[in-house]
């Protein structure tokens, strides 16, 4: 494998689980680029390129593939934890296990971004008080230090910023994004920031664009590492599956969407019967062409380095489903857990996403 370049490219994201993914699924794929995420506590576990999601990027660096990993910094508001002021033991604390993580993952990874979704994963006070920025900031900094330090010449990593989160809705930018913006135009080391952009119909992404981009300064870019339309998805959990679909596998027309993939967990489907599930239900199969659809746009701001979208569904997104569940496994390429396995034991591609990543990789 020979990756190109980021510029425009799709590749594909396994999130903190890379064991949804397989470089067989990659082959089917033809994806050229993976991206995952490390919890940064998980550097106090042991040696970070030892750890599952560090260990499969090196070695999928190792293949050629072109690789970038998210660090995550887990303050969540309900873990009433702080996010640590610059100069506390609890920074020295996050800058040391930084140190731990950066020596197995400089002038390797193509692609180093600083934060996973830093407004989720912090308190919101936070947010508009200048702490997530003072913490975010001193992180950056610590690693360009490093970086300048112990990879001088050249360095393969290059550095982004993120990610920013539901930039549609008013109430989540403000002060903080703002600065986090003016932080990524106003740093030269950093190349730009990261979006995740979860939305509920095509058009959703936009704002997101319309925000980043005249914030993003010359000769900057941006990365979408997550996108999908879950929120839409999630609208329609409480549907009622058609009727085309109750009559051929004989179940009661009043069954709802959210039971029939409960159903699916429980008990994989044939992969036609998964098939007929979606391709009857017009929420989702008036949007199949959502991938192409989204990258298109991406790629037309001529500012898109690498997006990647969902590989697998993980254990995270199957365990306990009900009603209120965000059904993040309608979007994975491949559908590992709702559909059986085909006759060679290779996991079936998941309805729609699978052709159209391909057909990406050649546009």
């Amino acid at each position: 494998m020979t990756a190109p370049p980021p510029n425009g490219v799709l590749g594909v994201n396994f999130n903190a689980d890379p064991r949804v993914m397989t470089f067989g699924e990659l082959r089917t794929a033809e994806a050229t680029w993976v991206r995952g995420i490390f919890a940064m506590p998980d550097a106090d576990e042991g040696k970070p390129a030892d750890a599952p999601v560090i260990s499969t990027l090196l070695q999928a660096g190792a293949h050629g593939y072109g690789t970038v990993l998210s660090l995550k910094f887990p303050y969540y508001p309900e873990r009433n934890k702080p996010l640590p002021r610059p100069g506390t033991d609890a920074m020295n604390a996050e800058l040391g296990r930084l140190d731990k993580v950066l020596p197995a993952v400089l002038n390797k990874a193509d692609i180093l971004v600083i934060g996973n979704e830093p407004f989720i994963e912090c308190p919101h006070d936070d947010w508009n008080n200048g702490v997530i920025n003072d913490f975010y900031e001193a992180i950056a900094e610590h690693v360009i230090n490093y970086r300048a330090a112990h990879c001088p010449d050249k360095c393969k990593t290059s550095l982004y910023l993120g990610s920013l989160t539901y930039l549609d809705d008013p109430q989540w930018t403000g002060v903080g994004t703002e600065r986090w913006m003016a932080h990524v135009r106003n740093t030269p080391e950093i190349e730009g920031t990261d979006i995740h952009p979860h939305v509920a119909d095509l058009n959703g992404a936009d704002a997101y664009l319309d925000y980043i981009l005249p914030r993003l300064g010359p000769g900057k870019k941006f990365l979408a590492t997550e996108f999908s339309l879950v929120q839409l998805w999630q609208k329609h959990l409480t549907d009622r599956v058609s009727r085309e679909y109750a009559d051929k596998y004989d179940i009661p027309p009043d069954t709802k969407v959210w039971h029939v993939i409960k159903n699916a967990l429980d008990k994989p489907f044939p992969q036609e019967r998964w098939y007929d599930f979606l391709r009857t239900s017009p929420w989702f199969e008036n949007n199949k062409n959502f991938l192409r659809d989204q990258t298109l746009r991406f790629r037309a701001t001529g500012k898109l380095a690498v997006a990647t979208y969902g590989v697998g569904q993980d254990a995270a997104m199957s365990n306990r489903f009900g009603l209120d569940t965000k059904p993040w496994l309608l979007n994975s390429l491949f559908a590992s857990r709702t559909v059986q396995p085909l006759p060679d034991g290779t996991p079936a591609p998941n309805y729609a996403w699978l052709d159209e990543f391909k057909a990406l990789q050649h546009q």
